[in-house]
């Protein structure tokens, strides 16, 4: 835990409060207060600083890429990762295939955008969880066929924290690669918490965002496309931001940029780039392996306690089928948040489940004070109770 105490230190929340919600929203840094300070200083010096506000998204695209083992030149910055999805989905011609397959572990923005292609001829196909709430990868081999368009995975469930490992997404993308569909990965509940390699997992695009585990602010995401998909895609959506020379302002023609910019649009988030920049800075600091293995030992500890505790938890036990977020079910878990909240934890909630998501901010006193108030409250659901179910 040493290693992490200055990590911790830039975060004065945890002197007042228990917060376990990073899967929500991530703490705010020192630095990443510092980084929106710096944008209003600037706003205020200089009312207008086009040339540094575009640097500045240069900035956050090749930190990004560093985190997603990729080139910054496939890195598009968006105002959110429904952002980076839509422009996706505006490339596709539903027309020659007409299929969606959809993972069940989806955020609902994914889901309801694929849904929303359903106008433009989509069909859209749910691969359904297993009892276990993983996702076989013989559910997607059933799912996926001649017919299919795009493939879309969630790394990690926000619902239960359940995750699809590495080796799963590369078996889905071979697949789907066979059958001549693409695959879209949503790493917004992983990125910041583990090493994710773009290249490796064999996807074509991968969206996320800054406010949660990456600690930057909301307003800002991001969407690697795969570097052969950025010359022969053409999104429906556009702006200047996504043309080929910015500074072109032609009004008569649509010139989208060679490399992945051409899946942005309009004017940037830019006060959210200061604080992704932080938020990222902080991250590569510290160093995404690190961090991994930090959240993988907490996460182990507080299912380990919850066990002896004779809680039951929805999430899978093993190391390689979890986030950093562990779901718990609870009989009322409105009830529960608000009463966790009245002891100044602060958790949120999904389907009938609490959920607690860490970060190496976090220690393993916090994860003995949080059993031993989910224990006094009476409001989870025990093991026994829910074997019987």
């Amino acid at each position: 835990m040493a290693a992490f105490a200055d990590f911790r230190a830039q975060f004065p929340t945890v002197e007042t409060k228990l917060y376990l919600n990073s899967g929500s929203y991530g703490l705010l840094a020192n630095s990443v207060r510092a980084g929106m300070t710096h944008y209003l200083d600037n706003r205020t010096e200089h009312g207008a600083d086009w040339g540094g506000w575009v640097g500045l998204e240069g900035e956050v695209r090749d930190r990004v890429a560093r985190l997603l083992g990729a080139s910054s030149r496939d890195v598009a910055v968006t105002a959110s990762a429904s952002a980076g999805i839509n422009a996706v989905a505006s490339c596709i011609d539903f027309g020659a295939r007409p299929k969606a397959v959809v993972s069940n572990y989806e955020f609902p923005t994914s889901a309801q955008i694929w849904h929303a292609q359903e106008k433009r001829g989509a069909q859209v196909v749910h691969v359904a969880e297993a009892a276990d709430r993983t996702i076989p990868v013989a559910h997607f081999d059933a799912a996926i066929d001649e017919h299919t368009a795009i493939v879309t995975l969630s790394h990690v469930c926000y619902r239960h924290g359940a995750k699809l490992p590495a080796e799963a997404i590369r078996d889905i993308a071979r697949i789907a690669h066979e059958r001549g569909a693409l695959v879209i990965l949503d790493c917004y509940q992983s990125i910041g918490t583990e090493r994710i390699d773009v290249q490796s997992l064999g996807v074509d695009f991968c969206v996320g965002g800054m406010l949660k585990y990456l600690l930057g602010s909301a307003g800002s995401g991001f969407l690697w496309a795969r570097e052969a998909l950025t010359t022969t895609l053409l999104p429906g959506t556009s702006g200047w931001f996504a043309q080929a020379d910015i500074n072109a302002m032609d009004i008569f023609a649509n010139d989208p940029s060679p490399d992945a910019r051409r899946f942005q649009a309009g004017t940037p988030p830019v006060p959210s780039l200061y604080t992704a920049r932080a938020g990222l800075d902080l991250i590569l600091a510290t160093g995404v392996d690190a961090i991994e293995a930090r959240v993988r030992g907490l996460t182990r500890y507080a299912l380990d306690r919850l066990r002896e505790a004779g809680i039951a938890v929805a999430t899978p036990d093993q190391d390689a089928l979890r986030g950093p977020m562990i779901a718990i079910p609870a009989r009322d878990e409105m009830a529960l948040v608000d009463y966790l909240a009245e002891r100044d934890m602060v958790v949120s909630c999904r389907d009938g489940n609490i959920r607690a998501g860490f970060h190496a901010y976090n220690i393993e006193a916090e994860v003995d004070r949080f059993v031993a108030a989910l224990v006094a409250s009476g409001l989870c659901r025990d093991t026994a109770t829910l074997a019987a179910a």
